[in-house]
């Protein structure tokens, strides 16, 4: 059977909350048709900006279970299914899987700082539970471990993984599991800090796993287009270039902080982050506006929210 192909945009999606702070199914609704109609390929619902860490089981399974019924079937529905130990994220994939998820992502479990070796091992076993496309979110800025292309290049010889999403600064890295035509999507994080976006696409990445596009999907879905002409290259780095500020402002706070916060103001159903996170506020925030007026992301998407208004 021939893997899944996700190529494009791939969306990290906020989790936008009501008043009372429950999940807010009718902005999730609202999102997924932003996404849908600017071009996103792909949206991980319940990543780590969509505040997973900070969600009940019962939680997850409900925004599983009702984000679902949202597919048209222009989008793939990823979902975050890594649990805090191997049978914990085995039970959240099978979960996923009877309940209409077209994939899952993967981390390695968060604060045990486990061996590359057992890690590796995790990643295999919870593989064979499922049949659900997966995806491997090498993330050592948040679980501290950190795999090497060796561990990647093994993991994606089973059937089931079918995207790698890389954040750490390493070329190299990106370069070798390309060159191993392991037929996973290669993809890389948008933070401008860690700079892999450019290196990715120059050499073959198929796209970008990105939490920008919350509140910019057209342009990075043009970031995120693989480069097979060379017509292409011209626009990703036009693209690159003109967003460049808003790609730095996403990554000014831990993610969701700045994303969420951003997308409060302009007027989208973003509600507030979790506590103890805490939006931002005063100038930290009107930079975030002032970018958007000077993109004109206010006049292509229509927003005329108060706070656009009197920045």
């Amino acid at each position: 059977m021939s893997k899944m192909k996700v190529e494009g945009s791939f969306v990290a999606l906020i989790t936008p909350f009501n008043q009372d702070g429950t999940a807010d199914f009718g902005a999730f609704r609202t999102l997924l048709k932003f996404q849908e109609s600017h071009g996103t390929s792909a949206v991980l619902i319940m990543g780590s900006t969509g505040e997973v860490s900070m969600l009940s089981q019962q939680e997850r399974q409900a925004i599983i279970v009702e984000t679902a019924k949202m597919k048209t079937g222009t989008m793939k529905f990823f979902y975050g299914c890594t649990g805090n130990n191997t049978e914990t994220t085995k039970d959240y994939l099978r979960f996923a899987k009877a309940n209409g998820a077209d994939g899952a992502i993967l981390a390695a479990p968060s604060y045990i700082c486990g061996l590359e070796s057992d890690i590796e091992d995790y990643f295999l076993e919870v593989a064979d539970a499922t049949d659900l496309p997966l995806g491997l979110y090498n993330n050592p800025p948040r679980v501290k471990t950190d795999l090497h292309w060796d561990n990647l290049i093994r993991i994606f010889k089973h059937p089931n993984y079918v995207v790698h999403k890389e954040s750490t600064t390493r070329v190299g890295q990106v370069a070798q599991v390309l060159r191993a035509n392991t037929d996973v999507a290669v993809m890389c994080c948008d933070s401008p800090n860690l700079g892999l976006v450019v290196p990715t696409m120059s050499l073959g990445g198929h796209g970008t796993a990105n939490m920008t596009g919350n509140i910019a999907p057209s342009e990075m879905a043009t970031l995120s287009t693989p480069w097979t002409t060379p017509d292409i290259s011209v626009s990703f780095r036009a693209t690159y270039l003109q967003i460049l500020s808003l790609l730095h402002f996403s990554y000014s706070a831990i993610n969701p902080v700045a994303i969420k916060s951003l997308m409060k103001a302009v007027g989208l159903p973003a509600g507030e982050l979790r506590k103890p996170l805490k939006g931002l506020e005063g100038e930290a925030l009107l930079k975030g506006l002032r970018i958007i007026k000077e993109l004109g992301l206010d006049e292509k998407y229509g927003w005329r929210s108060a706070a656009l208004q009197s920045c």
